[in-house]
């Protein structure tokens, strides 16, 4: 007798909404992460919630480590094109239960956070 698989609560939410690909969902749960335990060493405290700008920061940061001068491309190919895109796989993973959010959490937290070309590609163009 073959056993179930365990639910793939990522699985579902693509193919609930294939906007965005399965690594992007990934790259966002790394990256909140990443900005958690960056904050946690500034203020010297536990975990926390974190609001949507200081996540913009991390995800700029995290995938400018990551990837470096490819990050834009990368995001580019999982469907990711603006800071608003970030908040749509927020609030996508916040309705699949993944993460959770407070009463004073929206999608408008992301609206105009950075312009990609400036956030992903100038901190790799030459000086001068």
């Amino acid at each position: 007798m073959e056993l179930p698989r365990p639910k793939d609560p990522i699985a579902d939410l693509v193919a609930a909404d294939a906007r965005y690909h399965r690594d992007a969902y990934l790259f966002l749960r790394d990256a909140l992460e990443y900005t958690q335990r960056a904050l946690k060493r500034e203020v010297g405290t536990r975990a926390r919630h974190i609001t949507g700008q200081e996540l913009l920061e991390g995800l700029r940061e995290y995938a400018l480590k990551e990837y470096g001068p490819m990050a834009l491309t990368v995001l580019s190919e999982w469907g990711i094109h603006r800071s608003e895109d970030f908040g749509e796989i927020v609030f996508n993973m916040v309705e699949h239960g993944i993460l959770s959010k407070t009463d004073t959490d929206s999608r408008e937290d992301f609206r105009h956070g950075y312009d990609f070309e400036q956030a992903f590609r100038a901190p790799f163009r030459p000086t001068g």
